[in-house]
């Protein structure tokens, strides 16, 4: 019953979709049917390059996420706990962090080529800032409470530190590694529209240059579900593993 509402809400979608494409309001060409979108992911997938563009993007999403976040985590932290780590180094942080991650790709290609190299890259710069800020609120937030009670128990800094701050702070590293997810994808989107062989982004840049709406369509369906999927799984690990983390 929990997917009834959802998928009657998906067939009301799809359905108002198929009759306005019908109804001449606009141009097929332009707004093509579900139908015809259905077809040309199909075609793709028989031609048996879907699944390499997939495999392509989220392997390239996945090192570049895996980069950004433990670089986030870890200077989160840092931060979050070394007032002086902070006040020296979050300035100039917070300074990039303003900076467009997608208007920096054309100085990465210059720098580092068309490569999976510049591609992962611009994906784990995109990543880091918000895995950093929410790690960086999250150590910064930890109850002082916690931590005098840790010292009236003879701990140690560094089991201070692992049985009550990172503790802590789990909740906020798996919130700002889901956003970096999401950041993530629409970076690899981004990245591959320019200088790519393979990669969904590829497949619907290359579908633009040849106007096919709905190669275009069935691109971008396949980038979100990729990501909705991507976002579940990690959220399902993370329950698995810090089943006392309220997420």
């Amino acid at each position: 019953m929990q997917y009834l509402k959802p998928a009657a809400f998906l067939f009301t979608v799809l359905l108002a979709w198929q009759l306005i494409a019908y109804s001449g309001i606009v141009s097929e060409a332009l707004f093509p049917p579900p139908l015809d979108v259905a077809e040309a992911g199909a075609k793709w997938f028989s031609s048996g390059n879907l699944l390499k563009d997939v495999f392509t993007s989220t392997w390239r999403m996945a090192i570049g996420s895996a980069i950004g976040s433990t670089i986030g985590i870890v200077l989160g932290l840092a931060m979050g706990r070394m007032l002086f780590f902070e006040e020296t180094v979050a300035p100039l942080v917070h300074v990039v962090r303003a900076m467009p991650p997608v208007a920096l790709i054309p100085l990465v290609i210059l720098w580092l080529g068309i490569g999976d190299v510049a591609k992962i890259l611009s994906i784990a710069f995109a990543v880091f800032f918000p895995v950093w800020l929410s790690v960086l609120v999250g150590a910064k937030t930890v109850h002082v409470d916690y931590i005098k009670a840790a010292k009236v128990f003879s701990k140690s800094s560094a089991e201070t530190f692992r049985k009550v701050i990172f503790p802590a702070v789990i909740p906020f590293i798996i919130n700002g590694v889901r956003i970096g997810i999401g950041v993530a994808f629409i970076m690899v989107f981004v990245s591959e529209l320019a200088g790519a062989s393979s990669g969904i982004g590829y497949f619907i840049a290359t579908a633009q240059t040849i106007y096919r709406a709905d190669m275009m369509i069935a691109g971008l369906i396949v980038l979100g579900l990729l990501a909705a999927l991507t976002d579940y799984l990690f959220t399902r690990c993370a329950k698995q593993a810090f089943p006392w983390a309220e997420l």
